[in-house]
């Protein structure tokens, strides 16, 4: 009990210390490179666990390597164990609060919208929605859709602020 106590402070250290990725890169998680990890995800099976190139994780995103819901079933071979890895491609943003199911694997060139949960692989190209997550767009239609979109060069002002504020999208009410 004190042993796990000091595990869980040393590693609430080491996160603050290394930042996100380099605490999950520490614990076993395969991260490619030039990604944004902006949550811990560091879960019970954390090697079961790679990531792409040019990946974005926003925040509050659960990765599950497991199903304990099989621990209920007992017999004569005793609880029923399954874990499954977790694979995302290269040139994924997976949204805030998303939610990714043991044995998924996420193409390259995906975009997994907030809130999804993710229950089955995502083929490359592909844009995912939903609870479970269903395919919404292409990679090719949400190109088009984001090519409109300002650039940094478009970006006026000193402070971060006024510089996005020189881009915010202006409605009508």
């Amino acid at each position: 009990m004190a042993r796990s106590f000091v595990r869980q402070i040393l590693d609430k250290a080491d996160l603050l210390i290394s930042g996100k990725e380099g605490f999950a890169r520490r614990k076993g998680v395969k991260i490619g490179r030039d990604c944004r990890i902006l949550s811990n995800i560091v879960t019970t099976e954390p090697w079961l666990i790679t990531v792409g190139d040019r990946v974005t994780i926003s925040s509050e995103v659960t990765f599950i390597t497991h199903d304990g819901s099989g621990w209920l079933v007992r017999d004569e071979r005793g609880r029923r164990y399954r874990y499954a890895p977790i694979t995302v491609g290269s040139d994924v943003f997976i949204g805030a609060g998303v939610t990714v199911m043991p044995g998924v694997i996420i193409g390259d060139h995906v975009v997994v919208g907030a809130g999804s949960v993710v229950t089955k692989d995502v083929p490359s190209g592909t844009i995912v929605a939903g609870v479970p997550a269903r395919a919404v767009s292409t990679w090719d239609d949400f190109q088009k859709k984001v090519a409109a979109w300002p650039t940094a060069s478009d970006m006026r002002g000193t402070t971060y602020r006024e510089r996005v504020d020189s881009i915010v999208e202006s409605r009508s009410v």
